[in-house]
């Protein structure tokens, strides 16, 4: 199929609310995104192999369905992307399609990680996990999702500010699920 068969369809999609198709060009963006923070197309394309006029059109296409947005930057010609920034109120639908390509994305970063991880440097062949399992409430649940985010706050500005890094600082996944647990159908309790 031609760039200009997949953009009439793609358009067609945005104009319609109809859910835009996995691409494998869209796919390594997106991945590219979650591993690096932000990216322009030529970056990108340096990156991946394509061409920058193909991540420019793909990376437009994934902003015009809501996966991605402009990264704040100081002007010129360069333009950066980074992942859509959840904020409350969003279209549900398109938080779930998110929601479940971040999470798709996050366990291919750990595949790879668990992969890679003798290749790295010394100081980073390690990572932290826990998991804990709390009786909450639906807002008690909220309450420790945002005291998270809260904790994330004064790293979150060197994704932009890359001179605000500290030396030997490098991009580390933050990964939350926060769900309730339900008890399994053969335990006898009735889900409806």
């Amino acid at each position: 199929m031609t760039e200009d068969g997949v953009n009439s369809q793609d358009e067609q999609a945005a104009g319609t609310g109809e859910a835009l198709r996995e691409h494998e060009v869209r796919t390594a963006l997106l991945d590219l995104l979650a591993e690096v923070g932000t990216v322009t197309a030529t970056e990108a394309a340096s990156r991946l192999g394509y061409s920058s006029g193909l991540c420019s059109f793909h990376l437009r296409q994934l902003a015009r369905h809501g996966y991605i947005e402009e990264a704040p930057h100081n002007g010129g010609r360069a333009r950066p992307w980074r992942l859509t920034q959840c904020t409350p109120g969003a279209d549900r639908s398109m938080e779930t399609q998110f929601g479940e390509l971040a999470r798709g994305l996050e366990d291919e970063s750990w595949q790879r990680w668990l992969a890679q991880r003798d290749a790295a440097p010394s100081a980073w062949r390690h990572d932290e996990a826990f998991s804990a399992v709390a009786y909450l409430t639906p807002e008690e649940m909220s309450r420790v999702a945002n005291v998270i985010r809260q904790a994330l706050k004064p790293y979150q500005d060197r994704e932009q500010r890359p001179l605000a890094r500290p030396d030997g600082a490098q991009p580390v996944a933050l990964i939350t699920r926060l769900f309730p647990l339900l008890p399994h159908p053969a335990d006898g309790v009735d889900q409806g």
